[in-house]
């Protein structure tokens, strides 16, 4: 925006290098030129400012696809002032002499050009093409499109205006519809999260098979090696028995040798003293031979004495001593 200093009669304009300044005096040219500084006086000068800078216009228009489908454009257009001197002639870029503010709004004039002329470029494709289609390639396309029909504008061109980018940001449907379009590729990834879901159960179920399999097999071998722990405690209690028994078995044999050994002794001393008594014996008889009766009666009695108690009292009847008498003087005689 220029920069108008007020002085009595007298106006001074500076402007930013941005700015394209066209002044005339009584209808004359008399400054031409961007980032200008000059005195005027108000009451004769016509000043218009045309702005040089790169503009963004941005976009939002609603259109209808092929298939009668409502969609929503949202783009933005760069564009430039070329041309300054075109401009001013067909855009009302005069300014105020005593603010230096534009006396209407050119710039909205040139956004609505070039709304307009993006809008139906835009709508002219969209109604070409089938909503599924914009959807996947429209950004590209519209963008295309739009950049080439403004680029080819004439009214564009006589306007002095030049278009330098045009961006597509997005295309969307109606909520509604772009809910339906949604839910496909929506049952489709919770297909594939429930899918990774079970996959993920699966996975886990299988590794508690294995390591139920696992712990089963560490079980099985454990039984295993109680079981062969236990055969081997019985075969080597077998072993012990076996040589317990051996043992036993060699000191019973040695007993039995012992006892066999002792008792042949014993029935050898036995044999000797029964030989020895029957020889005393067999001598006392032949001794006892060559005596008289009276003399074994006597021995035999002493004997009897001898093996008899003691006895304190003795009663002799007539009876026992007859016998006894009787024969003791019949071997007299």
């Amino acid at each position: 925006m220029a920069v108008i200093t007020r002085y009595p009669f007298l106006r001074h304009l500076r402007s930013e290098q941005t700015a394209h300044i066209r002044a005339l005096r009584r209808g004359k040219l008399v400054h031409d030129g961007p980032g200008l500084a000059f005195w005027f006086l108000p009451l004769t000068a016509a000043i218009s400012e045309i702005p040089l800078d790169d503009r963004e216009l941005p976009l939002l228009f609603r259109g209808r696809t092929n298939d009668f489908q409502e969609v929503t454009v949202q783009a933005t257009v760069t564009y430039r002032i070329v041309d300054p001197t075109l401009a001013a002639q067909r855009i009302d870029f005069s300014i105020d002499t005593e603010t230096g503010n534009w006396r209407s709004a050119p710039l909205e004039q040139v956004g609505g050009i070039l709304t307009e002329s993006a809008q139906q470029h835009g709508l002219d494709l969209l109604a070409r093409t089938t909503l599924t289609a914009v959807l996947a390639d429209g950004i590209s396309a519209v963008r295309d499109r739009v950049t080439n029909g403004l680029a080819g504008d004439t009214r564009l061109a006589e306007t002095g205006i030049a278009v330098f980018g045009v961006r597509v940001v997005a295309i969307r449907p109606e909520a509604e519809v772009e809910r339906a379009l949604q839910t496909p590729t929506r049952e489709q990834v919770q297909q594939e999260a429930d899918r990774a879901t079970f996959e993920r159960r699966a996975l886990a179920v299988e590794r508690e098979r294995a390591i139920g399999e696992n712990e089963m097999q560490t079980k099985i071998e454990l039984a295993r090696r109680r079981e062969e722990l236990v055969a081997q405690d019985g075969i080597n209690e077998r072993l012990k028995t076996q040589e317990v028994w051996a043992a036993e078995a060699i000191a019973t044999e040695a007993r039995a040798r012992r006892d066999v050994q002792l008792a042949e002794a014993e029935a050898q001393a036995i044999r000797l003293v029964g030989d020895a008594k029957a020889a005393a014996e067999s001598a006392r008889l032949a001794a006892y031979r060559d005596l008289s009766e009276a003399t074994l009666l006597g021995l035999a009695v002493k004997e009897l004495a001898a093996s008899l108690p003691k006895i304190e009292h003795l009663v002799l009847t007539p009876d026992l001593l007859a016998p006894v008498l009787a024969r003791l003087g019949g071997g007299g005689a």
